[in-house]
């Protein structure tokens, strides 16, 4: 079995990876973390410097690595790890049929109303998109 688990910099992402650590002891489990151009074009020292803003991205994903290893090294586990470039959500997916993932555990902020319908949710568009079971953990 395969679960595919994407990664932020955020405490839900963290905590959907010990989930799947949890409550799939036996799976081969990947850590995803998407580099959104759109997203990371605007920040740090790269402004309309679209290579510079994916590297940026893809350091950042280093750190999320070494993270997502520990907790795997809690766990008595490994993890593999992987970065793709686009739309979080379209990212998620893709890699999932890509890869013959059996399901997809990822982290939800957990907004709600006006703030979920302004900055849409990643959660939201992966459960409706999937081709296979996802579960998500507040």
């Amino acid at each position: 079995m395969r679960i595919l688990v994407p990664l932020d910099d955020s405490e839900p992402a963290r905590a959907a990876l010990e989930h799947a650590f949890e409550t799939f002891p036996e799976a081969d489990v990947t850590a995803l973390h998407v580099v959104n151009p759109s997203v990371s074009a605007y920040r740090n020292d790269a402004p309309y410097n679209f290579p510079r803003a994916v590297e940026l991205e893809e350091e950042k994903a280093e750190g999320l690595f070494e993270m997502a290893h520990k907790v795997a090294d809690e766990y008595g586990r490994s993890v593999e790890t992987e970065t793709v470039v686009g739309s979080p959500p379209r990212g998620i997916v893709e890699f999932a049929e890509e890869h013959d993932v059996d399901g997809i555990v990822l982290g939800s902020h957990g907004r709600s109303g006006v703030s979920r319908v302004l900055l849409g949710s990643v959660a939201e568009q992966v459960v409706r998109r999937a081709q296979v079971p996802v579960t998500v953990v507040r």
